[in-house]
């Protein structure tokens, strides 16, 4: 099973892209835990983000264990670091764990060069650029290779659908 991570800032894109493409390749999709566990708190505090971060790990793991060949991941514990650390100023010691133990084998970064849509468990939307370069250090820092997501919104599937094809050698029918 090959992993795929659609990764960004919010409003980025990120849940349409990996649908369409789980849809397309006939591969397993991993929705952002946090939406599902959010979506009824009024407020949230840093210990739930790491219960997220777990949620997120587990669900992963769950769906990826159901025989496919690829899962594309709505996100990943990368997103919890960063949040956690942009908003609390830390990073729980376990978010860490858990992230050194999710592996993916594409990365595609999401830039927020699209539309802001409002939802009520949006934060930044005057600070998605910002955001964005701070995904793209991590990586970097990381050393993990990723790849940008960053034609204009009509073309962004084509271009994640090449990227998936170009890393696995895999010609689509």
């Amino acid at each position: 099973m090959k992993k795929i991570l659609i990764t960004g800032p919010e409003s980025s894109g990120k849940s349409t892209l990996a649908k369409k493409l789980a849809i397309h390749f006939n591969g397993g999709f991993v929705a952002e835990f946090a939406r599902e566990y959010l979506k009824n708190k009024e407020i949230y505090t840093e210990s739930d983000l790491l219960q997220i971060a777990k949620g997120q790990y587990d669900l992963e793991k769950n769906i990826g264990s159901k025989h496919v060949d690829f899962l594309f991941c709505d996100t990943g514990i990368e997103v919890i670091k960063i949040w956690s650390q942009e908003k609390y100023g830390s990073v729980d010691p376990e978010i860490e764990k858990l992230l050194k133990l999710a592996n993916y084998d594409l990365v595609l970064l999401c830039e927020p060069n699209i539309p802001w849509e409002y939802d009520k468990l949006r934060e930044n939307p005057l600070d998605r650029k910002r955001l964005f370069n701070v995904y793209g250090d991590f990586f970097l820092a990381e050393e993990r290779t990723f790849n940008v997501i960053n034609a204009p919104i009509e073309s962004r599937f084509q271009q994640a659908e090449n990227y998936v094809v170009k890393a696995f050698e895999w010609e689509d029918d």
